[in-house]
């Protein structure tokens, strides 16, 4: 069953049905104010943080599904209903939400009268348009009477929740005109407000919920609607809303427009009042002002598009498959650019007040998004550097506000500070700007402690060699990739956290083969790095500890027929053929085969081979084999999940591209396509109902074979997943690889692909390159001619302000 369909032309998801097998949402904003909104218009804005800076309430995990968002009601005097189905739910007779490029559209139609309402954030603008259009389709005047309601968040969605016995006494608002402003706590240590205004006058206003919805009613009949007149209530603590009231007659044919803005303020300190407890208006006046007209929202929304076409005009493919075009050409980069804003903190499965963003997590979705806006990138790995300690351990997460690490988690992840040289070598490799690292860097936000971005490589590096097992392995600390496989966590106690808890390092051998690949590598990449930077004396350094490290797990890490994943805390085997449940992971098969370690040997072909044959399944590759089907104290929270879910042997599908990109390395592109296929959505339009998420992005889990419903799609969104697939398809599929010194061509693809073309702004120049594959192989030697000109070699020199046509034969 399908919900909806791909609008490639528009470059918009179109859903038909409003009762999608679960939430399929989207993302509003692009720097600092952000939406989340559903198909039926549910969710919540906040300013940069999620946590403290929530503006209107949201009901995670409630029931009905998806309640809270900016809702607008419409009696007509024959039925009341919604624009976007919900919260009403009365029957329309025609819906559609189209998602597009940081903006959604939901229409709603029923007795003749129609309204569609778009919703974006406007470049450079901390404020959610809602532009709204109302039609009478009919022959006879309609009249009918509006409203809008917005539920204010008390700022800090985690205290909103919890600390009811103050917050239902804070709650403060102001009303001016056809504006409502939220003023909570605003008189004490505050400096900013939200309004929610609309462009026209208003015949009434509710800013109480309780007056407006009615105690024991639901927002399906609040009373206020039901009543067909707003109550002029005033909110005096217990819950602020914000909701216009407007009695709207509509000629046959005739349209009215209105103009809503739900926008957010700060005021310095000193210019917070207008007079003795009235806020200070002034800037939320010029917001408004700003975008006051039909015509200013428009313009508005065509310089939106306008970015999202220069965006994803960077990176683009003409290709036979038009699921692959999709795919790379707009919901995979646009995925991308979300998740590099959102990294993991806030979603519909993420609440928004638990994490920040993550160290690891930042670095990955950075190789996603950083051929886009590499200034962007920039600045977040300088970020992400920050919150590293002296040692090259790291604070696992940050939050965005303050860009300072989360003391509740700490840190202890090992596997963390190697990421950084994913995320800085990449950055340089697409903008060729080697100033960055020399940027003084703080540790842990502590500018005396400053030293060069380089330097924190050097000791990322070394953070690994420096913590190395009895069997000459990275020690996991906490964990590694791999959150839920905690070592050295032993915890009988279901109030701990498995990741907070107390980390029973000393004395441990719980070593990880998956970060022994990472290593080897990010190590080579930093070893490369140093040689393009002369310093010769750390490229013989740090080559020597690479290739201790690949002897190391040849010696100790190989099983026989895969690579191990661990030595746990006592010393054994973790992922080996001996255990009983758990013989075979995918992470260290992914990044032991992506170092080629032991590739001479036959160990890389052998370990894809095992991973074929115990992992993969119709749905993507799953995590282990075979499920843990009871708790193992020494292994943690990966044993606690039902079997084919999660950590589990649930399909990651976050490090199915490592294997992907593994199968490049030997030339298997047949089967590195068969795997990107599996987990890619556009090629799941046909199992929506199945998937349940959303069929235009990734999600980080889907159900394995073992599981109760093996293909049930979960936690959408922001998930690493989306940055790997990309870099995987791009990189290492298709082949155009940046690099220091220009574009590299090597691809490794399915041996009925005939030829395709990528089109690549890299640097200032424009390449067209088209990839011939006149033989019919996966991987062959590439042939450049460049300009009509045959080079040697397969990396196409690099000059700014130039076109470069390219011919790349594969034979």
């Amino acid at each position: 069953m399908k919900y909806g369909f791909f609008d490639d032309e528009a470059k918009e998801y179109v859903i038909q049905d409003p009762k999608t097998p679960f939430p399929w949402i989207n993302y509003l904003g692009n720097d600092d104010f952000f939406s989340l909104i559903s198909n039926t218009a549910g969710g919540y804005s906040f300013y940069k943080d999620a946590k403290f800076r929530r503006l209107n309430r949201y009901r995670y995990n409630n029931v009905p599904m998806d309640n809270g968002g900016r809702y607008f009601y419409i009696n007509d005097g024959e039925s009341i209903w919604s624009p976007g189905w919900k919260p009403v739910k009365t029957a329309l007779e025609e819906y559609e939400c189209r998602h597009g490029l940081s903006y959604t559209k939901i229409k709603g139609k029923k007795n003749n009268l129609s309204a569609e309402v778009t919703f974006f954030v406007p470049l450079g603008s901390w404020v959610e348009i809602q532009k709204m259009v109302l039609k009478n389709n009919g022959d006879q005047a309609k009249s009918f009477k509006l409203f809008s309601y917005n539920e204010w968040c008390l700022w800090n969605a985690e205290d909103d929740q919890n600390n009811l016995q103050r917050n239902l006494s804070t709650g403060e608002i102001e009303i001016k005109d056809s504006t409502i402003y939220h003023k909570t706590e605003y008189k004490e240590r505050r400096n900013h407000f939200a309004f929610y205004h609309v462009n026209d006058s208003i015949d009434g206003y509710d800013t109480d919920r309780e007056s407006f919805v009615g105690l024991y009613n639901e927002l399906s009949s609040p009373e206020v609607v039901v009543s067909g007149e707003a109550s002029n209530s005033e909110a005096h603590g217990w819950s602020p809303i914000a909701s216009h009231y407007k009695e709207i007659t509509l000629q046959p044919g005739e349209q009215k427009e209105l103009i809503f803005l739900l926008g957010y303020v700060e005021n310095e300190e000193d210019k917070k009042w207008e007079s003795k407890g009235v806020i200070n208006k002034e800037k939320s006046d010029q917001l408004i002002e700003k975008f006051n007209t039909v015509e200013k929202v428009d313009q508005a929304f065509k310089e939106l598009a306008a970015y999202w076409e220069n965006l994803l005009s960077v990176i683009s493919i003409d290709h036979d498959d038009d699921k692959l075009s999709r795919m790379v050409n707009i919901w995979n980069q646009y995925q991308c650019m979300v998740t590099f804003n959102m990294s993991r903190s806030a979603s519909f499965f993420e609440v928004g007040i638990g994490r920040g963003m993550g160290f690891r997590d930042s670095n990955q979705d950075l190789i996603g998004f950083v051929h886009q806006v590499p200034e962007k990138a920039r600045q977040r790995i300088i970020d992400i550097a920050s919150t590293q300690f002296p040692d090259g351990s790291c604070y696992h997460q940050y939050q965005p506000l303050t860009k300072r690490g989360n003391d509740a988690i700490g840190g202890g992840f090992n596997d963390d500070p190697m990421w950084l040289i994913l995320g800085t070598i990449s950055y340089i490799k697409e903008s060729g700007d080697f100033t960055i690292l020399d940027e003084m860097v703080p540790f842990d936000n502590d500018p005396s402690l400053a030293q060069t971005l380089f330097d924190h490589l050097r000791i990322s590096f070394d953070h690994v060699i420096n913590n190395l097992g009895p069997n000459g392995l990275p020690l996991i600390g906490r964990a590694d990739w791999n959150d839920c496989l905690n070592l050295n966590c032993f915890s009988n106690d279901p109030n701990e956290s498995f990741q907070t808890t107390e980390n029973n390092t000393e004395g441990s051998k719980a070593e990880s083969l998956m970060i022994a690949g990472l290593f080897v590598v990010y190590g080579n990449d930093y070893v490369e790095l140093c040689e393009v930077l002369g310093k010769e004396e750390e490229v013989e350094r740090a080559k020597g500890h690479v290739a201790q490290m690949k002897e190391a797990v040849k010696q100790k890490g190989w099983d026989g027929e895969w690579f191990l994943r661990a030595y746990d805390f006592y010393g054994n085997k973790v992922g080996s053929d001996e255990n009983e449940e758990g013989k075979i992971f995918i992470e260290s098969q992914g990044w032991c085969s992506m170092a080629e370690i032991g590739l001479e040997e036959g160990l890389v072909k052998k370990s894809l081979d095992s991973v074929k044959e115990r992992l993969d399944t119709p749905y993507g590759i799953v995590l282990n084999n075979p499920a843990f089907t009871e708790y193992k104290i020494e292994y943690g929270e990966i044993s606690t999940y039902p079997k084919g879910y999660k950590e589990n042997a649930g399909i990651f599908c976050h490090n199915n591209p490592w294997i992907m990109i593994a199968e490049t390395k030997i030339g298997r592109g047949n089967q590195a396509w068969d795997y990107y296929k599996k987990i890619s959505p556009a090629y799941l339009e046909d199992i929506q109902k199945l998937h349940k998420v959303e069929p235009y992005v990734y999600c980080q889990m889907i159900a394995g074979k073992d599981a109760y419903i093996p293909g049930e799609g979960k936690n959408s969104w922001l998930s690493g997943t989306a940055a790997w697939n990309f870099y995987a398809v791009v990189h290492y599929i298709l082949g155009i690889q940046p690099d220091y010194y220009g574009l590299r061509v090597d691809p490794c693809i399915p041996s009925d692909w005939k030829e395709y073309t990528v089109n690549r702004k890299f640097r200032g120049s424009d390449y067209e390159i088209t990839i011939k594959n006149p033989n019919q192989i996966e991987k062959g030697h590439v042939t450049l001619s460049v300009n009509g000109e045959e080079i040697v070699g397969n990396l196409i020199p690099f000059k700014q302000g130039r076109k470069y046509k390219v011919i790349a034969t594969i034979s």
